[in-house]
């Protein structure tokens, strides 16, 4: 396998935004048939790597080799030329088009000056299959879940019939059975000869699929090797520098006695006749397969979607929120799963969105708030470790510290409970470390989390109490002491009902 010559390759590629350094001589060789990893933390440079090899950006230093001839920078056509296609986490789909329209996007077959949607529908449909989305193709892709929306990125990579073809983050938005079809997806795709870049923060997926590892750090290459000898510590280890076992900070339960919020049959959107307590200080998991009611729960409670509940009272308050001002204003605070789309403004400042909640009670970034604005920013970029200048767009900080804004906006107006949706998805292991310490912080000093989570270890180390949710309802409360993995994964696909397992 490794005998064959490099398909993509990068040559000691240097790029810096803004006069900061993201790569310093970085080099990587992608072979037909190999899985090769791309690992590192968030901001170590793997999407600027992603962007080079794919055409998206051009190197201030270093070539880009493709098929043994060498070229200073790829263009986007070039690269599709190539046979390149890149999955994104941050999907690049058109919103208003249908699911078969967006997977031929720009390759479109025509007869007679016009799009051929015969061949098109065909194709999209064969491609749907293989991908494992079911139901109409001429659905606009706005009405599917996030879930669904990946699965059709993926159909659309496929569309071209590439040679490289490189993954980002492909399942933080999946479910276990979409999970499943993709990774089947890959081992055929590395057997046909397709080199493959893969990208994900879960290390299990990358010992499963994986044939060879690149790690980056701070813009430098610090491993290039097979996978063969590794383990998920010493991955962690390359990556940040030290042992994984203090990835999750020590349980030490702060609940007290006092009820923020107690709900008894609500029902909206997914959800049906579910019962939910919070008490202060309480970190509570929401756990379940993916799409099966958690997210509309959370919305309910933050007054983002329609619902009825029989009896309810949040924050001392009785009655559920009929609008996200209505719960703003009791004390709640929503960190959305979709961080680009629903939580930031991209190109705005970082000074900007952490400050957009208060905008609304103060002239926004007035010169008579303008010295209080900056001492607050500067506050929560030290304490969340956002560094560099906050006047850059926020669409220039890695995802994890794009996600770092995202939380820290909320903090200047004391939100007494967080409704967090998968705040740690397509984030990196420090990262996720510096979250996980601040949500147990924030429990300490009184508040009340509820967690949505696709990820299990987290709710079953972080998490003072998990309640799952299948078909929209709740199936199970398990208590800190009782929230294995094994049962949270067993209550959710139905295999046992524990609503009460204290």
């Amino acid at each position: 396998m490794d005998d064959t010559a490099a398909v993509l390759a990068a040559r000691d590629v240097s790029k810096s935004f803004f006069g900061n350094p993201v790569l310093r001589g970085v080099s990587i060789d992608l072979h037909p048939g190999r899985v090769h990893a791309l690992m590192g933390e968030n901001g170590a440079g793997k999407s600027t790597l992603i962007n080079i090899l794919s055409g998206s950006l051009a190197p201030d230093g270093g070539t880009i080799e493709v098929g043994g001839r060498s070229a200073r920078a790829l263009s986007p056509s070039d690269a599709r030329a190539a046979g390149i296609a890149v999955v994104h986490q941050e999907l690049s789909l058109v919103s208003h088009l249908s699911i078969a329209e967006n997977i031929g996007l720009g390759a479109y077959r025509c007869r007679f000056g016009r799009i051929d949607y015969r061949a098109l529908g065909a194709r999209a449909a064969e491609l749907c299959d293989i991908v494992g989305l079911a139901g109409d193709l001429s659905r606009p892709v706005r009405e599917l879940p996030l879930g669904q929306r990946q699965l059709v990125e993926i159909a659309k990579a496929l569309y071209r019939n590439p040679k490289v073809i490189i993954f980002d983050e492909p399942t933080s938005s999946l479910s276990a059975r979409e999970t499943e079809t993709l990774k089947t997806l890959i081992r055929r795709l590395k057997v046909e000869g397709v080199a493959i870049l893969y990208i994900s923060h879960r290390l299990g997926e990358v010992m499963e699929l994986c044939d060879y590892v690149t790690v980056l750090k701070d813009g430098t290459r610090t491993a290039d090797q097979p996978m063969a000898g590794l383990t998920p510590e010493s991955f962690v280890r390359l990556m940040v520098g030290r042992d994984a076992g203090d990835l999750f900070p020590s349980w030490v339960p702060s609940v007290k006695d006092e009820t923020l919020l107690d709900v008894s049959g609500l029902s909206g959107g997914m959800m049906r006749d579910a019962s939910l307590s919070l008490k202060r200080g309480e970190i509570l998991g929401l756990g379940g397969l993916v799409g099966q009611g958690q997210e509309d729960l959370l919305l309910a409670l933050y007054g983002a979607l329609p619902a009825r509940a029989t009896r309810a009272r949040l924050l001392g308050r009785e009655g559920l929120s009929t609008s996200v001002t209505a719960a703003n204003r009791r004390g709640l605070a929503y960190i959305p799963a979709d961080r680009k789309r629903e939580g930031l403004l991209l190109t705005h400042s970082i000074r900007f969105n952490m400050l957009l909640p208060g905008f609304g009670r103060a002239p926004a970034l007035s010169r008579r708030h303008a010295e209080k604005e900056r001492g607050l920013t500067e506050g929560l970029a030290a304490a969340l470790s956002v560094k560099g200048d906050l006047a850059r767009p926020v669409q220039a900080l890695s995802g994890g510290n794009q996600q770092k804004v995202a939380l820290a906006k909320w903090m200047p107006r004391n939100p007494q409970v967080l409704l967090m949706n998968d705040p740690t998805r397509g984030v990196d292991v420090e990262t996720k470390r510096e979250i996980y310490l601040m949500l147990r912080r924030f429990a300490e000093e009184g508040r009340a989390i509820i967690l949505l989570s696709s990820d299990t270890p987290e709710l079953v180390h972080l998490c003072d109490r998990v309640v799952v949710v299948r078909e929209g309802r709740i199936v199970a409360d398990l208590p800190h002491g009782a929230a294995s993995e094994e049962r949270i994964v067993a209550a959710a696909m139905g295999v046992t009902s524990e609503r009460s397992a204290a």
